[in-house]
């Protein structure tokens, strides 16, 4: 007997460049720096966004459909920056803010979540408690991945590539993070799996 298993609603994908400059990762942290601050005021809407979206998702089941797409171009914007700083990637990040749930498709690093329905109105209450066992792992693998992209700099340096297997663990990491994120900030009432995949 064959089970169905949907597909997951967040899309996190990244393609890791072939060759970087050795130089690169002394000065990616240094230039990503102006796109730091439009990130933070981004994360200070999103969570206005997200605010709002908890009473709406309450009373209505819904997200509207502006509040989905700005909260999913924050996210994708956050994904950009943080697969510049990691090397990642070489081109430098677009201040692109166009509010839309599917990627465009004009970045390397592509973030995308599949619009929800309706969405279970009492679920926003737990949410926080059900992504708890999430978090420990997380916080564990996040610094796990942090070490990784370190890593990942001295070859860069060395070698002029980024390994493929500590970029998919990395690449890993934060999509796992993404799907945590989707659920927990109402984007998505599919419980994310604990897998990096």
């Amino acid at each position: 007997m064959a089970v169905f298993v949907p597909p997951d609603p967040v899309h996190v994908e990244v393609d890791v460049a072939p060759a970087i400059a050795r130089w690169r990762p002394f000065v990616h942290w240094l230039l990503a720096v102006p796109h730091v601050f439009v990130l933070y005021a981004l994360q200070v809407v999103q969570g206005a966004l997200t605010f709002a979206a908890f009473f709406t998702v309450l009373f209505t089941k819904r997200i509207p459909d502006s509040i989905f797409d700005t909260i999913v171009m924050t996210r994708r914007y956050e994904w950009r920056v943080v697969s510049y700083v990691a090397c990642l990637r070489e081109s430098y990040p677009p201040f692109e803010l166009t509010p839309a749930a599917a990627d465009p498709g004009t970045d390397p690093a592509r973030l995308a979540i599949d619009r929800p329905g309706e969405l279970n109105r009492f679920l926003p209450l737990v949410k926080w408690l059900l992504v708890l066992p999430h978090a420990i792992v997380l916080g564990f693998l996040g610094f796990a991945a942090a070490i990784a992209v370190l890593v990942g700099y001295v070859a860069v340096i060395a070698t002029g590539r980024f390994p493929e297997g500590i970029a998919a663990f990395v690449v890993g990491v934060y999509r796992w993070n993404a799907r945590v994120l989707a659920y927990a900030g109402l984007l998505t009432d599919r419980y994310p799996p604990f897998s990096l995949d």
